[in-house]
């Protein structure tokens, strides 16, 4: 899967820039598995974990290696209630057929997270502290993966939030 990110502020701050790919760069971040959960489904160890297990409404702490990259297989989860700067906010899948390119992905990935922001968060993008950047697939991933899914991320720059963004309002 393929990430990439939204504003040159966020790439100063941390150059967060995401995409999942099924081979392209395996072991960038380890190997991984599903999310350790409970039976409400909520993370409860942070960890390592297969990019293509996390949901809505799962956290996310970005490490300097998961910023850098620009293929990743795996994403470092944490309980919502720890301290972390991201959040899964929407997904979904991309229509079949064959890969449409990288551009035409990107903006239908862009098109997608920007039109769900004010919805999770309860501001419009514009008039948010707020910013996102997504997972998406790469042309590998599409092809020998079967991926389509498209993974809006909702991050705060200044991090060392504990809880849910949603409805932050900020």
């Amino acid at each position: 899967m393929r990430t990439t990110q939204r504003l040159a502020a966020l790439a100063a701050a941390s150059t967060l820039v995401l995409m999942t790919s099924g081979c392209a760069v395996a072991d960038l971040l380890g190997g991984a598995d599903e999310p350790v959960r409970d039976a409400s489904g909520e993370i409860v160890e942070a960890a390592d974990a297969d990019a293509f297990s996390i949901r809505v409404g799962d956290c996310l702490e970005t490490t300097e290696a998961f910023a850098e990259a620009t293929e990743v297989e795996s994403v470092p989860t944490v309980p919502c209630g720890d301290p972390h700067d991201a959040e899964v906010y929407a997904t979904t899948l991309l229509d079949d057929g064959d890969f449409p390119g990288d551009e035409a992905v990107a903006k239908k990935a862009d098109e997608l997270c920007y039109g769900e922001f004010e919805a999770f968060v309860g501001l419009p993008y514009e008039d948010s502290a707020l910013d996102f950047t997504m997972l998406y697939p790469s042309e590998q991933s599409w092809d020998l993966m079967d991926d389509r899914e498209v993974v809006c991320i909702l991050v705060d720059l200044d991090g060392g939030v504990t809880g849910s963004m949603a409805a932050a309002g900020r």
